[in-house]
């Protein structure tokens, strides 16, 4: 800041009262107005805390420049995927020194033909602030690509068809689409759902290539405001299948993939809180659908249906069991094969895989090397196949994809992220750890430091939560932490109540009227990790986005004394007024996950926690507050209204900052660099508030 400028204030809102009633209750809403998104008062209020932001961070570019151009040295730019084989192709994704998003290949197996690219992202991105492609889909001949793309953030895409052995788009465009794009088996016939006014995909349509889409039909429509549409093609190539799923309950239909135009089939109609999902498996034993559900059993069980040659569905009493629910043992799914059938499962917080062999009937657990870890899955697109390929990680373990033969049970590893920059895993430590709750219930930690640093010392620690949807936090590989950890940060995770790291039930203590589990759960990590000596309260920072957003904010307003800085990225904190307005995309289908404020049970029960609500006058430790202007899951008024709020009941001088990303949405900046520099920003404001200087 130059000596002619002039410091700028903490800006305050304007105060416009509104008077909100529900279940006799009143309540008064002054910053109500910020929801008018286009009114110039809105967009001048959210500009003057960018710029106040960028001041009060000012001091600490030089940090934020020494952090990114850290993290970025640790990334391999020139790089490239394991190559997946499918139809006599490799498919895989590269990266480019320099360039921000990825070009994706090919290349013919066993034919020295050269590398084929088929989509580069980076060219796609030219001319906009914010690219993301949403689906990637090559047809069943390896002829044609589906892709559709998101230049606004918004997360309503562009379905664009491009021949690959012309190199040229066809005409077809078809705009406002989601997530789900599939093929039928003719290459010709496209399967897509669209949203509706609340961003909810709500309709499957059917496209054939060459004719306008508004003429596309309508396949299915789905009316009940709770339910999503999503569509998936089955591993064998054979179904189509639509989903249709609230939060607790759910119904699928298929067709069959060389039947496009025919109707389609339900497997089970819905019933409440049913959920099921649907394999098409073809094996040893016959053709059959095998359906993992929660009805009679909590922790998921696994049923098989026979197929006859009409693929008629039979009446429920002839399905049979072929998977008994567990009480220690959770089943995510499974994932069938020619000769083999995967079994994804969770026990003792973590995730594992068993493989059963269905010519032998072995049944073996694929064992990992880390008492603290976890795995994601690869597509596996050869249905023929005997190799599971998979992601494994931990704190400590860069992404590592591997190839397991399920015959012999040796595994192959065909690559580990490169990590830059000297990084030696055997400079860190991981652990597990168990917090006590306020009703016993023993809370996992997982926890990552350099071994150099203390144990017994109350240092640096930050705390990482989310804790809703049944949405586990696994404990990944993130280079970017490094940067934390090299500077004696010891860097935890909380895995409260509203996940599902430990069964389904630490889904359900942790919803609904349970919901403050969640945040209870959380601070008895933050008071145990005190109690060991790990950190203490000037020392102690939390971090969590969106619905983690929210743990951050109930946090903050119910022990605002236990931490001194708090992120809260896309904070939904705004429960009551969100929760209220059905016109406000995805408020309908929460409602099996926070509850119907229209119910005073509920009403009251949220207001009690609802951070908005409970900023009341006090000290608060330094918060940082990001939004998306165009973020459709959490809107961009939600951290708003609070931050403006919190500046009126604020007696301390801790920073309050709020910095939303007028181009972007939920994900914020699409650029796998210019993402860096917003992680960058959040650790240089953390580290900034502990007292570091660089």
């Amino acid at each position: 800041m130059t000596n002619t400028q002039q410091k700028l204030h903490p800006p305050m809102a304007e105060k416009r009262p509104r008077i909100f009633r529900n279940h006799g209750d009143e309540r008064i809403d002054d910053y109500y107005w910020l929801r008018e998104r286009t009114d110039p008062d809105v967009l001048a209020y959210l500009e003057a805390e960018n710029a106040y932001t960028e001041q009060e961070m000012a001091h600490t570019e030089t940090l934020q420049s020494t952090l990114y151009t850290e993290m970025r040295a640790r990334i391999q730019e020139a790089d490239q995927t394991v190559p997946e084989e499918w139809g006599g192709y490799c498919y895989y994704e590269r990266t480019e020194e320099g360039r921000q998003y990825p070009i994706h290949c090919r290349k013919r197996v066993g034919v020295d033909s050269g590398e084929e690219i088929l989509l580069d992202e980076n060219e796609l991105a030219t001319g906009h602030e914010y690219l993301r492609v949403g689906i990637f889909r090559v047809s069943p001949n390896h002829k044609l690509l589906a892709y559709s793309v998101d230049t606004s953030g918004a997360e309503a895409y562009t379905i664009y068809i491009k021949d690959l052995e012309s190199g040229e788009h066809l005409p077809d465009q078809i705009p406002g689409t989601y997530y789900s794009v599939e093929w039928a088996n003719d290459s010709r016939t496209l399967f897509y759902n669209v949203l509706d006014a609340a961003m909810r995909p709500f309709k499957l349509f059917r496209h054939q290539l060459g004719t306008e889409s508004t003429a596309d039909a309508l396949i299915y429509h789905e009316e009940d405001e709770a339910f999503f549409l999503g569509l998936r093609k089955s591993k064998s190539q054979r179904y189509l299948f639509l989903n249709l799923g609230s939060k607790v309950t759910s119904e699928v239909w298929f067709i069959p993939a060389d039947e496009p135009t025919a109707r389609p089939t339900v497997i089970s109609p819905r019933q409440q809180d049913v959920e099921y999902t649907v394999e098409h498996a073809v094996d040893p034993d016959g053709e059959r659908f095998l359906i993992t559900t929660n009805e009679d059993a909590t922790n998921f069980r696994v049923l098989e249906i026979p197929i006859g040659p009409s693929a008629d569905v039979p009446a429920k009493e002839k399905w049979r069991e072929l998977i008994p629910h567990s009480d220690e043992v959770m089943i995510d799914g499974v994932e069938p094969f020619r000769n083999h059938l995967v079994i994804y499962q969770r026990a003792e917080g973590f995730r594992q895989i068993q493989i059963r062999n269905l010519r032998t009937g072995d049944l073996r657990r694929v064992d990992f090397p880390e008492s603290v870890y976890t795995f994601s899955t690869s597509r596996n697109p050869d249905f023929e196949s005997t190799i599971l390929r998979f992601t494994y990680q931990s704190l400590t373990t860069p992404n590592s994809v591997y190839d397991y033969n399920m015959d012999d049970h040796t595994r192959t590893l065909r690559k580990q992220k490169e990590v830059l920059g000297g990084f030696d895993a055997a400079n860190y430590a991981s652990e597990r750890l168990f917090a006590n709750a306020k009703d016993g219930t023993q809370i996992p930690i997982s926890l990552v430091r350099r071994k150099d640093v203390a144990t017994d010392k109350a240092g640096p620690l930050l705390l990482y939560g989310y804790g809703s949807y049944g949405a586990s936090t696994e404990p990944t590989f993130n280079s970017a932490m490094l940067s934390l950890l090299d500077r004696g940060v010891t860097f935890a995770i909380a895995h409260v109540r509203g996940g599902s790291e430990m069964g389904r039930s630490w889904y359900e203590n942790g919803k609904f009227l349970h919901k403050k589990n969640t945040f209870t759960d959380f601070i008895a990590c933050a008071e145990h990790l005190i109690e060991l000596g790990y950190t203490k309260p000037a020392q102690l920072v939390a971090m969590g986005r969106s619905a983690g957003g929210l743990l951050m904010g109930a946090v903050t307003v119910m022990r605002p004394d236990l931490f001194r800085a708090i992120v809260a990225g896309v904070p939904f904190v705004d429960v009551i007024n969100t929760m209220l307005d059905p016109s406000i995309p995805l408020t309908v289908i929460e409602y099996e996950e926070w509850g119907n404020p229209n119910d005073p049970i509920y009403y009251h029960y949220m207001k009690s926690y609802a951070p908005y609500e409970n900023t009341l006058p006090g000290d608060y430790p330094a918060i940082l507050a990001t939004a998306g202007l165009n973020d459709p899951r959490v809107q961009y008024w939600e951290p708003a209204k609070w931050i403006a709020k919190l500046r009126t009941v604020q007696t301390n001088d801790s920073r309050l900052l709020l910095k939303t990303n007028m181009g972007a949405g939920h994900r914020g900046s699409s650029g796998r660099f210019d993402y860096l520099k917003e992680v960058a920003f959040d650790y240089a404001f953390l580290l900034d508030t502990l007292g570091f200087e660089e």
